[in-house]
């Protein structure tokens, strides 16, 4: 790597003490984007994925063998909030985590181990729950909080080890989260119906520790950081960008609907067009395998061309999905099941592989702030942890739109003689606002465009 790339890094890191670095010493660095350290880091950050998104992929399955048996004592419709506030409380949780770590570095040393304790933790008492509310508070509070600690330092040293490949490593990583969501399923079913819930969630506590102290030794700065650094002042500058609040309000529109059809769509294939319960969940498994293509696919090209153009392409192909696929998905009579089924597959490989891979393009958000900033001291990492928030917020709110959405019901007639679509069942409303919600992914596109129209009515 070249010196002007070592100082831009060390700035980014040390920006009061850049000048006399390069002054007085400048230290060796291990190259990025290339060597056995940076590809280490990478695979350690891919490993992490297990245990910080490993629950949350198969919740859904936990919930129906909770729901079919009497293992939790209380509201049995309050599981559904184990895992919005797992998934929920690890993304809004990324701002803090991030601003704590990029102002006070020397802490990132000691993030990742306190991480694994407090999910261990979790993840073991929750094997002994008796009641729903003990499930939320320690799969749905204590592993967030911990799992929350795990993801921060890792995607802070991944920023580090890939400068001009970012874009690639940040696909992969979120493909990983993808296949976790991929087999674990399958295998979290089979152990519950073996093994009850209590021996299961005892596995996955063993699964957590093995899988993290494996990836712990790689996971490590690529800039060496003393641990008697002070506090530094965080460069907000990016803060007053327009490009910034475009994008992000793209990011957070998309995750609206995203994370609908995951939750949907296994009840919709079984009670909606009659299909088998193997056969939902075989849809949701093909779109976290989609995912993974998808999400390096996205990844590099932000390397190659501009983030807005990759967020339309990733935007478009969703919502053609959503609206023409999904939503055209007939249940009206036994001969329309092969049909449907073979609409549902189209759906989930293309939403899969577009709206899957959504999240590789924030590399290229990163990559357009830095262009646009004028400060060589930006945090990227920042950044990453505000759009991580932005998702958050998404996922949140989805859960109890979802509610209001199901209880609009249907934007047709479903007696006709053609039969109903699936926007003439209770879904419809659902269908069309994900479909809505994927387009506006690419609002940063579509604001090259509004705003001269915008400017010329001052």
């Amino acid at each position: 790597m070249n010196n002007s790339n070592e100082s831009l890094a060390l700035n980014e890191i040390h920006p009061r003490r850049s000048t006399e670095v390069s002054e007085i010493e400048q230290p060796t660095l291990a190259p990025a984007d290339e060597g056995k350290a940076a590809w280490l880091m990478l695979a350690s950050c891919c490993f992490i994925q297990v245990p910080v998104w490993g629950f949350s992929s198969v919740f859904g399955v936990f919930q129906e063998y909770y729901s079919a048996h009497e293992v939790l004592q209380g509201n049995k419709n309050d599981l559904a909030t184990v895992g919005t506030t797992s998934t929920g409380l690890l993304y809004l949780l990324s701002p803090v985590t991030f601003t704590l770590l990029t102002r006070y570095p020397h802490l990132q040393y000691y993030c990742a181990p306190a991480g694994l304790v407090i999910t261990v933790v979790g993840s073991l008492l929750s094997s002994f729950s008796v009641q729903v509310w003990h499930l939320i508070l320690t799969q749905g509070v204590m592993c967030a909080i911990g799992n929350g600690l795990l993801f921060s330092p890792s995607s802070l040293y991944l920023d580090q080890w890939f400068l001009r490949r970012k874009g690639l490593a940040l696909g992969t990583m979120w493909a990983a989260k993808s296949i976790v969501g991929v087999a674990l399923p399958f295998i979290a079913s089979v152990c519950l119906n073996r093994f009850g819930s209590s021996t299961t969630l005892r596995a996955w506590t063993v699964v957590t520790l093995v899988t993290t102290i494996m990836a712990l030794p790689f996971m490590k700065p690529r800039i060496p950081i003393s641990p008697s650094t002070s506090a530094r002042r965080l460069d907000l500058s990016f803060l007053k960008q327009t490009t910034f609040w475009m994008l992000q309000m793209g990011n957070v529109i998309q995750s609206f609907g995203y994370f609908l059809p995951t939750t949907f769509l296994p009840s919709f294939s079984t009670r909606t067009v009659g299909l088998s319960q193997n056969t939902g969940t075989m849809l949701v498994s093909l779109f976290n395998a989609t995912a993974v293509i998808g999400g390096i696919a996205l990844g590099v090209l932000c390397d190659r061309f501009s983030v807005t153009n990759i967020m339309l392409l990733s935007s478009v192909g969703s919502a053609l999905s959503v609206l023409l696929c999904w939503g055209m998905v007939s249940s009206s009579s036994s001969e329309s099941s092969q049909t449907a089924i073979a609409l549902l597959t189209i759906f989930s490989i293309t939403y899969g592989f577009f709206a899957g891979g959504f999240s590789s393009t924030w590399s290229g958000v990163i990559t357009q702030i830095k262009r646009e900033s004028s400060s060589p001291s930006l945090d990227t990492g920042l950044i990453f942890g505000l759009l991580a928030g932005g998702r958050g917020i998404g996922n949140v709110i989805s859960g109890p739109l979802s509610t209001v959405l199901l209880q609009s019901g249907s934007l047709g007639d479903s007696s006709g003689p053609g039969g109903n679509t699936g926007y003439e069942t209770q879904y419809g409303t659902l269908i069309l606002f994900t479909g809505i919600t994927a387009f506006l992914g690419a609002w940063s596109w579509m604001w090259r465009y509004i705003s001269p129209a915008v400017r010329c009515l001052y």
